[in-house]
């Protein structure tokens, strides 16, 4: 008999901490058995910073708590692709850098910062149209924009990961397929999350017709549910007045189906993960169960734990293995 396949649990380690304090990130995670995390915000004594933000120093520091919890980083949670893909006034708060500056600069950082971190993955988005436009008009310039993108990474050795997420180019399963089949880019992966698309109003069926597009291009998932028969599809999310995150076992996104689906095609993706360097086919824990916003989001260390379990006991029931840390984890890490 076939062993059943497996996955890497993991997850967005500021959702865990109250205060973002890396202390805090690291001691929730390793109570929960959770050796990998994305690394977005955090505190290592000078304040709350982005991973884009953090010095030399805090680098370091950060490295060495790492080590001291037994954590290793699964991606550069950057804020890649989060601007406008134009310079236009839409009514929004959200800035417009020039492409070539922001590839030069932005882009090049994250790269520098998945390095320092050891990790292959960037996790990033697919820029904003001009508030209340079709995204389907502006496909073209972001395919252009992701390729070169994806090209920076290809070349230091990373690979970028597109998350679907609403007022985005790319907000849905088949944008997100049409921006993946048009780049054609060996270091371009998608990252489905089902909240993100319940959360634009559609409906579970929809959700899960959204995932089979986006199937071919899957690099790994994200973890978070969305709850609230009140919703509507269509028009601008507001996404900082989003309230009704819920655990994957009890949200609308068809999770259940999706991981009996997603069961069959693990182990041909872990091949191609770790064809380009990566440990295997990752599940990214992002809750927000007290909470989430355009640039963050948050559960508290009992909302994430509660996540956390009902993530596993869902991927009990669709025959999916992943690992905890256990007894034996602890007497290795004391040197026994």
């Amino acid at each position: 008999m076939s062993a059943a396949p497996r996955v890497i649990l993991s997850g967005f380690a500021d959702e865990a901490s109250n205060h973002k304090a890396a202390v805090e990130q690291f001691a929730a995670f390793a109570a929960l058995g959770l050796e990998y995390y994305s690394l977005r915000f955090i505190d290592v004594g000078n304040g709350v910073k982005n991973v884009m933000d953090l010095t030399k120093a805090e680098i370091t520091k950060v490295r060495k708590l790492e080590d001291e919890y037994g954590m290793n980083v699964t991606s550069i949670g950057s804020p890649i692709g989060k601007v406008k893909l134009v310079d236009q006034e839409d009514g929004t708060g959200n800035r417009y850098v020039p492409f070539k500056q922001y590839l030069k600069k932005d882009v090049a950082k994250a790269c520098e910062r998945a390095h320092a971190f050891e990790t292959k993955l960037i996790r990033g988005f697919s820029f904003y149209p001009p508030k209340g436009e079709d995204p389907w008009d502006h496909v073209p310039q972001a395919v252009d924009q992701l390729g070169q993108i994806a090209e920076a990474c290809h070349r230091s050795d990373l690979t970028f990961g597109l998350e679907v997420e609403a007022n985005l180019i790319g907000q849905s399963g088949q944008l997100m397929a049409e921006l993946h089949r048009q780049v054609d880019h060996p270091a371009l992966v998608t990252i489905f999350d089902g909240g993100n698309l319940i959360s634009q109003g559609y409906s579970n069926i929809e959700c899960y017709a959204q995932y089979v597009e986006m199937k071919p291009s899957l690099g790994w998932m994200h973890i978070k549910d969305y709850r609230d028969p009140s919703l509507t599809r269509g028009g601008h999310v507001h996404e900082d007045k989003l309230k009704n995150f819920v655990p994957a076992d009890i949200g609308d996104s068809a999770h259940e189906l999706i991981f009996r689906d997603f069961r069959e095609m693990i182990p041909k993706l872990e091949k191609k993960l770790k064809r380009r360097g990566i440990p295997g086919v990752f599940l990214d824990l992002e809750p927000h169960l007290k909470g989430g916003g355009q640039f963050g989001g948050f559960s508290g260390p009992d909302g994430f734990g509660v996540a956390c379990r009902s993530l596993c006991g869902m991927l009990d029931a669709a025959g999916i293995e992943y690992h905890l840390r256990d007894f034996e984890d602890v007497k290795a890490a004391r040197g026994f």
